[in-house]
């Protein structure tokens, strides 16, 4: 990377946003880690980075614009221009389809979906107008194939995000900003082993033709690829890690 960038990473504090700032930290980029819970988000940048220098936490929830503009207000200030935004905050809810409430099933997409899209509008508008950026939605291959452990509400927003994901790759292609996603199958991480119990857990394993749940440090690396100055003619894709069990 001949210039330091700069990249945020929405609900970072943890999980799979975690693991992605910190593969574009070890990749050379000052990663601005951002959260609802700001605190997490401002004790997780300073594990990766003690000095503060290439690091930073922001309260970031994506229900509200304002919040993008001011996360991103905070980014410029401290470095300059955002090169790389990864919008992954997202709750992962598997109530069965006829249980779920209409309550439940719009604050699922509020956060998954909405988030997604203010993301995108707010970090694509800022990259449009430097003529340079790299946008990349966390979907899921629930959102392929109706999932196949989570909620109808969370495959729901993850089609969406899928849907999105083209709309404003056509939006911004012109203007030197690319935007794809990933869409991965079953992590092995802490929140799909609490969202999915024991057997079920085991029985969706078995399932999978590679007998394994995915690593989500395989999915932090095709971001980082993603995210490169050489994937410049890469937009509006879907990158699929499932184990096999979605095809195309």
């Amino acid at each position: 990377m001949a210039e330091r960038q700069n990249a945020l990473v929405t609900g970072a504090a943890n999980g799979l946003g975690l693991f992605i700032a910190q593969a574009l930290h070890a990749a050379g980029y000052r990663v601005a880690l951002s959260d609802r819970d700001g605190a997490a988000a401002e004790r997780a940048a300073r594990e990766l980075d003690p000095s503060g220098d290439s690091t930073l936490g922001l309260a970031l929830d994506v229900v509200s614009k304002s919040a993008f503009e001011q996360a991103t207000d905070a980014l410029a200030a401290r470095w300059g221009q955002l090169h790389v935004a990864v919008n992954n905050a997202a709750v992962t809810v598997t109530t069965p389809v006829m249980q779920i409430t209409p309550e439940e099933f719009e604050e699922v997409l509020r956060i998954n979906l909405r988030g997604t899209f203010l993301g995108c509008q707010v970090f694509g508008a800022r990259m449009a107008s430097h003529g340079y950026g790299r946008l990349i939605n966390i979907a899921s291959l629930a959102g392929q194939n109706g999932g196949t452990a989570s909620g109808a509400h969370y495959a729901s927003s993850k089609a969406g995000i899928l849907t999105l994901t083209k709309i404003f790759a056509r939006e911004l292609a012109a203007s030197g900003v690319t935007v794809n996603a990933m869409a991965p199958g079953p992590l092995d991480l802490p929140s799909v082993r609490q969202a999915v119990p024991a057997d079920k857990l085991e029985k969706l394993v078995s399932a999978i033709p590679v007998q394994r749940l995915g690593n989500p440090r395989f999915i932090a690396a095709q971001v980082v690829q993603l995210a490169s100055a050489e994937a410049d003619s890469c937009t509006g894709a879907a990158w699929d890690v499932n184990g096999g069990i979605f095809m195309r």
